[in-house]
């Protein structure tokens, strides 16, 4: 098909109670193994680039990875900036061809975060791009984002927000975390705040942002050869399916593909001490990873066939 903006997606998911899943890329393993699986399943996806990733690999070497996935598999994609810093990081992923941006101006102040964010999608709008914003903050470490404390999203505020600066999608806070470890006790989402927004703003789609299940399989695999990854914790599947069929119409989710590489990387070694063929291990890992993205697709996201 095409690399595409997420405005189609987003409609087509909100009238069908389904999520767009937003998978965090970094290298060729990856893209192939969540590409492969929205294959397999008829869905669409975003590919989701952060400021790390950017740092890592470079925009021009990840867009021509998207443009040959787009190629083998004729999928939907949606190619996007995670969390943009500032105007600057999103003029250069725009110039190398992304079709989506974020820009998180949370942790400014409300009226500098209205300025910002509005700032960035007059530049995007003009180059045919949609911008993601976000407004509440997210506890949790991962990448370069970090935070202490939830603050939530208010709803009139998400009102007032999306009025003044256009933004095509909105990340709220409703009790999710960035990272492994989500929770010390017992998960628990605002859906309230939720509901009291698809209500203010029908039809608006909304974001989740660090949304990762946090495989407790992948974590006994890490552990079992050489990890140490205690007291990780994710949010359940149920909630996220619940919020899915809601007004979120993007999830985000990095962790878990991290935990499954990790996964398949070290059980490969583990199994086969001797090995040093990177085909050999990280192909176990994209293997992991292919496998995750289906259960997210028929249990989290329920975009299943959101192609046809």
């Amino acid at each position: 098909m095409a690399l595409v903006t997420t405005k189609e997606m987003f409609r087509k998911a909100y009238e069908g109670n389904y999520a767009i899943g937003a998978f965090n890329i970094n290298n060729m393993e990856i893209i192939q193994g969540v590409v492969n699986a929205c294959k397999a399943k008829n869905s669409a996806v975003i590919l989701a680039v952060s400021k790390g990733a950017l740092k890592y690999a470079g925009p021009k070497y990840l867009k021509a990875m998207v443009d040959a996935a787009i190629e083998d598999t004729g999928i939907d994609i949606a190619l996007h900036l995670d969390h943009g810093p500032d105007l600057a990081t999103v003029k250069e992923v725009i110039d190398a061809g992304f079709t989506s941006v974020m820009i998180d101006g949370s942790h400014y102040d409300y009226e500098e975060n209205v300025r910002v964010t509005k700032e960035v999608v007059e530049y995007a709008h003009a180059h045919g791009v949609v911008v993601e914003a976000e407004l509440g903050v997210l506890a949790g470490i991962e990448d370069d984002v970090h935070a202490e404390a939830h603050v939530y999203t208010d709803p009139d505020q998400a009102l007032d927000f999306v009025t003044r600066t256009g933004c095509d999608s909105l990340a709220i806070a409703i009790g999710t975390s960035h990272g492994a470890f989500k929770f010390a006790g017992t998960p628990d989402l605002k859906f309230h705040i939720l509901e009291e927004i698809q209500k203010k703003m029908p039809g608006y789609p909304i974001v989740l942002h660090g949304a990762s299940a946090v495989s407790q399989d992948h974590i006994a695999i890490c552990n079992q050869y050489g990890g140490q990854i205690k007291g990780a914790q994710g949010i359940p599947v149920e909630m996220l399916r619940k919020a899915s069929s809601m007004a979120v119409c993007k999830i985000n989710m990095d962790t878990d593909i991290r935990l499954a590489m990790t996964a398949g990387i070290r059980k490969a070694f583990g199994d086969k001490p001797e090995a040093f063929d990177p085909r050999g291990y990280l192909g176990a890992a994209r293997t992991l990873i292919q496998e995750l993205v289906e259960h997210k697709i028929d249990e989290v996201l329920g975009s299943n066939n959101s192609m046809a």
